[in-house]
């Protein structure tokens, strides 16, 4: 009894007129604070968005990512509108040729030089012709691969000269595809069938970037051993062949073809390295290496490069909100249900993506800050080195990154800030290439190399190419023996004298140096 009168009063109390004006006005008060809430917070991300996206347009450039993709190219002027370039797109009957041909099946045969003595600097050596004379005679005869992979300390002249041949011999195979591309190499531009699927631009598949490289690999040792085999002519179409190559993806906006093309002129650099280490190369030959190499600026090209990852990330985040939060969860974390972040993608407001596009660009900004600049041909270790701590104050709780709205950020944005490193060093080998170009044009005039670098301007350079650490001259010496040593300071913004590091480019220590092997 008593449980029912309670019961009763309490019903009564719930629906007494007082009781339902008091809840009808209490739920109009929560869903206007809803309301207003949401109305804040879509005018707050909308408006700081938009000035930031017409302040950065009206200076800089654009953030529309369709902006990016390259203008079609009619098939007769077009590189890769040629039948073997074709094929690398047919996923469905992908061309294997350089995972089966006769130097790939070599190359998975070379083996590593051995380790250096504790203390001993880096050097740089000849192409290993005597292992890949070996790999191609274990290929041709079916033999089994060493444990430790073929290598021979054989790097002198008379033994490389001796292994050309059949080096040359054992590239065979690939002669009529890289005859096809040297032909197509007269065309005047290139945009492969890349298909750009603006529904996710993360899906889009690049199958050519990785067979560009390969071909410059390819194309390396194919050089190297006609520069030893005395075929200095026929290296250079291959080295040149190698260049116009990487540059067929310089308009491509995407960051890995940047990346892509900068390894691939530096795979280049060797050939041009062991012929004028050898003077193979004639005052003709090195005036065309020459003008190819002096206009690269890579400097300038990560700026584009940058812009086109802004503007793929400002997609990345229209394309959440369009498709909805789940497509975090490979690239996030594995606890994450798709259907919880696909509903708190809805519930969220829109003015919550559009701060996550301005937190995304205002920490993109500040992680480059200062660390590049394109005018000088400039970058600068150490503020790259602290922009590198923004990472760190980027949470890796994925809650709290929704909250702060650097999820996007947080995803697309780590792998960025060590990028001037490579670019530096691609840069600075490429001048060096050139400047070493234009010593050897001296040389060959003079008997001997010069005294200075400016005895080279105008006549064998019209324009020395600063260091990109120092924004100085390259440092450079005459050596007693007839050689030249030519160097950046390298990384750690210090002049060790022109001694190297423990690697070619020494993030930590020595020099980054051009030099030959002495004699012996």
């Amino acid at each position: 009894m008593w449980e029912r009168t309670t019961t009763r009063r309490f019903l009564r109390w719930v629906f007494s007129a007082r009781t339902l004006r008091r809840g009808l006005i209490a739920l109009v008060w929560i869903v206007s604070l809803i309301a207003l809430y949401y109305g804040v917070a879509d005018w707050r991300g909308r408006h700081a968005w938009n000035e930031y996206r017409q302040n950065y347009e009206a200076h800089v450039a654009s953030l529309e990512f369709p902006v990016y993709i390259p203008k079609p190219v009619p098939d007769p002027e077009n590189f890769a509108a040629t039948p073997f370039v074709r094929s690398w797109f047919n996923l469905q009957h992908p061309n294997f040729l350089f995972d089966h041909d006769a130097w790939s099946q070599a190359d998975n045969m070379i083996g590593y030089p051995p380790k250096r003595p504790a203390g001993r600097k880096y050097e740089k050596h000849f192409e290993n012709l005597v292992a890949w004379q070996e790999a191609f005679v274990a290929v041709h005869s079916h033999a089994a691969k060493p444990k430790d992979g073929f290598w021979s300390d054989k790097l002198d002249l008379a033994s490389r000269a001796q292994a050309a041949p059949a080096v040359l011999d054992g590239l065979k195979d690939d002669d009529a595809v890289l005859e096809e591309l040297r032909l197509a190499s007269a065309r005047p531009d290139a945009r492969y069938p890349v298909v750009y699927d603006m529904e996710n631009p993360w899906a889009i598949q690049l199958p050519h970037l990785n067979t560009i490289k390969l071909t410059c690999q390819c194309l390396k040792v194919k050089a190297c051993a006609e520069l030893a085999a005395g075929q200095n002519e026929n290296a250079l179409d291959d080295v040149k062949l190698m260049l116009y190559l990487a540059d067929t993806i310089k308009t491509e906006p995407f960051l890995i073809s940047y990346l892509v093309r900068l390894a691939c002129v530096e795979i280049t650099i060797q050939p041009i390295w062991e012929g004028l280490a050898e003077h193979r190369w004639t005052g003709a030959q090195l005036q065309q290496l020459q003008t190819r190499l002096e206009p690269y600026n890579f400097i300038a090209d990560m700026q584009w490069s940058l812009r086109t990852e802004r503007a793929e990330g400002v997609l990345t985040v229209d394309l959440l909100r369009k498709k909805g939060l789940s497509l975090l969860v490979d690239s996030s974390s594995p606890y994450l249900n798709e259907q919880v972040l696909n509903l708190l993608g809805r519930i969220v407001p829109s003015g919550w993506y559009d701060q996550e596009k301005l937190h995304y660009c205002l920490l993109f900004d500040a992680e480059f800050r200062g660390s590049v600049d394109a005018s000088s041909r400039r970058v600068f270790p150490r503020q790259i080195a602290a922009n590198a701590s923004i990472g760190e104050t980027m949470t890796n709780e994925t809650w709290h990154a929704v909250i702060h709205h650097e999820l996007v950020a947080r995803m697309l944005l780590l792998g960025l800030t060590g990028l001037p490193g490579p670019v530096a060093m691609a840069q600075t080998a490429t001048d060096q290439a050139a400047i070493a170009c234009a010593l050897e044009r001296y040389r060959l005039a003079n008997g001997q190399f010069p005294e200075n670098l400016q005895a080279l301007v105008p006549r064998f350079i019209a324009h020395l190419p600063n260091d990109v650490i120092t924004g100085e001259s390259f440092k450079y010496r005459r050596a007693d023996d007839g050689r030249f040593i030519l160097y950046s300071v390298g990384w750690n913004e210090k002049d060790d004298g022109g001694v190297p590091g423990k690697t070619m480019f020494d993030e930590t220590e020595g020099d980054w140096v051009w030099e030959y092997p002495r004699e012996k």
